[in-house]
């Protein structure tokens, strides 16, 4: 999935510059690298749905306090949050080629006597990490922490599991102020060049774990957490990405799904233009919303935007600091606050300043959404996302084959997001040094215990008609949909029908009627 979602760093990013919690960022909090060698390690899995084999239970050691990049209010871990490591094979298909490590975080269950198990969480990206983002959200979960230990994690290739890193902040500065709609034969040169030259990054710095960062993997490292914590199935809430993610688990181990929840549904059955043509529509869905809640023709909304990146592509705005606000970095400034209804108003301040021609507001979202820190340095999540998202599909795509088969198709479906989404399909991937697994996931689960489906009308990254095909895909009697009407990407925590339909789902095992809808 080439979603440009950042759902591990949402909160913080919409409140406005809040920080993220980064625990264990700098290795400072995870256990002492030494212990891991005291742990039998896991021998791997055999591919199919019986148990796995080996796997110890990890050493869980008291957290640190988090490191926070903007000054968070988030919770610090101190002794309600364990940290711990656990090693698992590299290459499934092929364990003896080493192993890596996967980084852990939880907080045990608050009432052990009526502990469920444990309820592993994925916030999205991909490329999020569980480790820093699960403290940070934590008091969303007090009621599923009562009975569950929530586990956060580091999927591989992300974070403290052997993160992907691929260019320095220069460099993510410097690409970040080019066009990423080029206009000009050279702009376009420029354009393709940067993203060619991502893709070697990766390969030279992370070469080793580049071919097995997919999907696939992570879904097979969620079956041995699930062993080394002792539970019999898994129990899980996945964000945005993260659906993708627990759909894929489910496919390959239906006899081992617990309580599954996917939030902010992946539409399962897209290809790598498929994907992109889904965001294009739920951008200019929500950007459409936006207008019609401030009582504006959204046509005439529409086209107000294209004015203002117009301008701003000839002549960037000056702002605050030394950096300009370029067209890449308003459309992105634009974007972030689509992901909420409640940051509408910081939308409303940011458009009215730039087009009094101060850039200042938009160039701060985009920071927040491009985690960009107050001092200039980038987070790698970008690079992880982008990893794992060639790593899954086959989608390369030529800027031939963007000018003439996709782009007049995007920008007729969005004037403002089209040009962006569609240009980025020959950018996301070019000459990707790791060949794609798929041309879409196969989430069927046979036999699965039914799992619960949330899609939200209005979300932007994530269309709501993606929750529909998931459900479908699961399979009769395995997918259940749960309608959430609202303008926000996911719905947990923002809809109080929809939170206690879930927690109903988790704590008392209440499956909702399928097509249930939450106002």
């Amino acid at each position: 999935m080439r979603t440009r979602v950042r759902m591990a760093a949402l909160a913080a990013a919409l409140t406005l510059l809040g920080g993220v919690s980064a625990c264990g960022a700098d290795g400072d909090d995870r256990p002492d690298r030494a212990d891991r060698a005291e742990r039998q390690k896991p021998r791997g899995q055999d591919g199919q749905d019986g148990e796995p084999d080996g796997g110890a239970e990890p050493v869980w050691k008291r957290c640190a306090a988090p490191v926070t990049a903007h000054g968070s209010a988030a919770e610090r871990p101190g002794d309600r949050w364990q940290c711990a490591d656990l090693t698992v094979p590299l290459d499934h298909g092929d364990p003896s080629r080493g192993t890596i490590d996967i980084a852990l975080i939880r907080a045990k269950a608050k009432e052990p006597g009526r502990r469920i198990g444990s309820l592993l969480f994925n916030f999205g990206g991909p490329g999020g990490s569980g480790v820093a983002s699960l403290p940070l959200s934590a008091g969303q979960y007090t009621a599923l922490n009562s009975r569950y230990d929530l586990v956060g994690f580091d999927p591989r290739g992300v974070a403290e599991s052997s993160a992907v890193v691929c260019r320095d902040s220069a460099a993510t500065e410097a690409a970040h102020r080019i066009d990423h709609t080029p206009d000009t034969p050279e702009e376009e040169k420029t354009y393709l060049r940067t993203s060619r030259a991502f893709g070697a990054g990766c390969a030279e710095r992370s070469g080793r774990v580049l071919p097995h960062v997919g999907t696939e993997n992570a879904a097979r490292d969620m079956d041995l957490i699930r062993r080394a914590l002792g539970d019999e199935k898994l129990h899980y809430l996945g964000f945005s990405y993260g659906t993708e993610l627990g759909a894929v688990y489910a496919h390959l181990f239906p006899s081992r799904v617990g309580r599954l929840v996917l939030d902010g549904v992946v539409d399962p059955s897209a290809d790598f233009v498929g994907s992109a043509r889904n965001q294009v529509i739920g951008f200019q869905r929500a950007l459409e919303n936006y207008f019609t809640d401030r009582g504006e023709d959204p046509r005439e909304g529409t086209r107000r935007i294209v004015r203002l990146l117009e301008r701003v592509d000839r002549t960037p705005l000056t702002t605050a600091s030394d950096r300009p606000l370029t067209e890449n970095l308003a459309l992105i400034g634009i974007i972030l606050p689509l992901y909420s209804e409640a940051s509408w108003p910081r939308l409303t301040e940011a458009l009215e300043a730039a087009e009094d021609g101060d850039g200042t507001a938009l160039l701060a979202l985009a920071d927040a959404y491009n985690n960009r820190d107050d001092k200039g340095a980038y987070s790698p999540q970008d690079h992880a996302q982008r990893a794992i998202s060639c790593a899954d599909s086959k989608g390369r795509v030529t800027a031939d084959e963007v000018r003439s088969r996709h782009l007049a198709g995007f920008t007729r479906v969005s004037p403002v997001f089209g040009p962006y989404l569609a240009w980025d399909l020959a950018g996301w991937c070019a000459d990707w040094p790791v060949a794609g697994a798929w041309e879409s996931p196969d989430v069927s689960a046979p036999g699965a215990a039914p799992i619960l489906v949330v899609g939200t009308t209005g979300d932007s990254a994530t269309p709501y008609e993606g929750a529909r095909r998931m459900a479908d895909a699961l399979g009769e009697g395995v997918g259940v949909l749960l309608t959430n009407k609202g303008d926000t990407h996911g719905a947990y925590g923002t809809s109080q029908c929809t939170t206690r339909t879930v927690d109903k789902y988790l704590l008392e095992g209440e499956i909702p009627e399928d097509g249930k809808v939450c106002d």
